[in-house]
């Protein structure tokens, strides 16, 4: 078990990017990145079954769990995340490290590792491709519905920002809204970062603005091209009842599926466990064997390397 856990917290130009830590000071270094509405209590349950020798940091990503929320008017974009991504290892001194992306979390580790190469040495993607392309045709739409939808939100009254909720219903709410992906369990752990006491109650902490419609919409052509940048060696982890379970059948499964066949066609890892879109969370017996062997080699292998280059 990792036993000591410590606090995060990496300034940012609008406040602070909060986290947490497990692992030696000096230990091989690994991202994690939470899936969206979540926070890095996501990876509670699976870092103490990973290999103990790597110095784990995860985040909350900036308007979630207990990072500040980005300024008013400002909206939430993928690209906005991997620029924070950039933030916090820059301030970490970080040169070279692996990520462990979850859902969209997966999506922003993957456009990094397509950014920044040279500094990613492995990809961890859980019950995510890392891209999830649209039809050119429905892009002005999203668009257009993400500014409308910022925009109204900006003319709304504060009740709704507000509202207060006991714990009970809190809990309540975050397990309708997962749609049975999680335990109550892993309602409670998600909740731990993801509720603010006030008077009266809890509110949610995260910014209801991460609800909104990514404006980054990117076509089948242009998340092959970016996909094709990433350099590390990947590891796809799809949960048989999560997101990305089904035959393709609709126009959105078959560009998944296009997204899927470029991680096979580069040799890279796709694997099917049994579980939900948080399989990690719930399950993490089932997933850390997977992350635990792809890590050792990829850590492995970069070690040799290292090695016969300086000989």
């Amino acid at each position: 078990m990792h036993e000591e856990v410590s606090e995060l917290s990496v300034a940012v130009p609008w406040g602070e990017i909060r986290g947490k830590i497990w692992g030696p000071d000096l230990g091989r270094p690994v991202l994690c990145l939470h899936g969206w509405a979540d926070n890095c209590g996501t990876f509670n349950t699976l870092i103490p079954l990973l290999p103990k020798e790597c110095r784990y940091v995860a985040v909350d990503l900036a308007g979630h769990g207990l990072s500040s929320h980005r300024p008013p008017g400002v909206f939430y974009t993928s690209l906005a995340y991997v620029a924070d991504v950039r933030r916090v290892v820059d301030a970490l001194h970080w040169t070279k490290f692996s990520i462990i992306g979850h859902s969209m979390g997966g999506d922003i580790a993957a456009m990094f590792s397509a950014l920044y190469p040279e500094m990613v040495d492995a990809l961890v993607l859980l019950d995510i491709l890392g891209f999830f392309p649209k039809d050119p045709k429905q892009t002005p739409s999203m668009i257009r519905q993400g500014m409308d939808e910022l925009l109204q939100f900006e003319q709304n009254t504060e009740e709704k920002k507000n509202r207060v909720y006991s714990y009970e219903k809190a809990l309540e709410r975050l397990l309708a809204a997962n749609s049975k992906s999680i335990s109550e369990h892993s309602a409670r752990i998600l909740l731990e970062r993801g509720l603010t006491r006030v008077e009266g109650g809890f509110k949610f902490s995260r910014d209801l603005r991460v609800n909104f419609k990514n404006l980054v919409q990117l076509t089948l052509e242009q998340s092959l091209e970016i996909q094709s940048r990433i350099q590390a060696p990947v590891l796809v982890v799809l949960g048989d009842k999560g997101y990305f379970g089904k035959s393709p059948e609709s126009n959105q499964e078959k560009l998944n599926f296009a997204v899927f066949q470029g991680y096979r066609d580069r040799n890279h890892t796709v694997v099917t466990v049994p579980g939900s879109h948080h399989v990690h969370l719930n399950n993490p017996e089932v997933v850390a064997p997977l992350v635990s062997d792809f890590l050792q080699r990829t850590y492995s292998g970069h070690q040799l390397g290292e090695l016969s280059h300086k000989l």
